[in-house]
């Protein structure tokens, strides 16, 4: 019996943060770190073969200033409210769009984003308790692209 990652198969085993390609300079990180902690992150370039995934803990209110966007793989996000006595209380208040319709998050969701469908994690607009996200998308890395209103 081997512990952790280490023997053969231990190499599909990810229990340290590699950054992901999209948020590698000093600049992304401190952004990202004001609302959330990252916690572990996957894709091809970390184990190859992989698919996407990304996991973090939100912390603090943030409004980002971006655009909806597409990917032309399937993604899931999801949002889980830290207390264990009330698993579906978000604990916080998310806003995400999808195709321009915007959702205030105020329980533990799972979302499937369809190929092609505009969305965005608009905002974290009140916390508090920290908030667990992952984001996986069936793709070997993550790539977005800014889709105009109506596709």
């Amino acid at each position: 019996m081997v512990k952790n990652n280490e023997g053969e198969f231990g190499k599909y085993i990810v229990q340290q943060l590699t950054d992901p390609n999209y948020c590698s300079s000093d600049e992304q990180k401190a952004n990202y770190a004001k609302f959330a902690k990252r916690l572990l992150y996957m894709d091809t370039t970390v184990v190859p073969g992989a698919f996407q995934m990304n996991t973090a803990w939100y912390h603090s209110p943030t409004m980002k200033n971006q655009s909806e966007h597409s990917h032309d793989f399937p993604e899931m996000v999801g949002f889980y409210g830290s207390d264990p006595e009330n698993p579906y209380d978000l604990g916080a208040e998310i806003e995400f769009t999808i195709e321009g319709e915007s959702h205030i998050l105020t329980k533990s969701s799972l979302i499937y984003m369809p190929a092609g469908v505009r969305h965005l994690f608009k905002a974290i607009l009140k916390i508090d308790k920290p908030v667990f996200h992952f984001s996986v998308g069936v793709n070997p890395e993550y790539t977005t692209e800014t889709a105009p209103a109506g596709g």
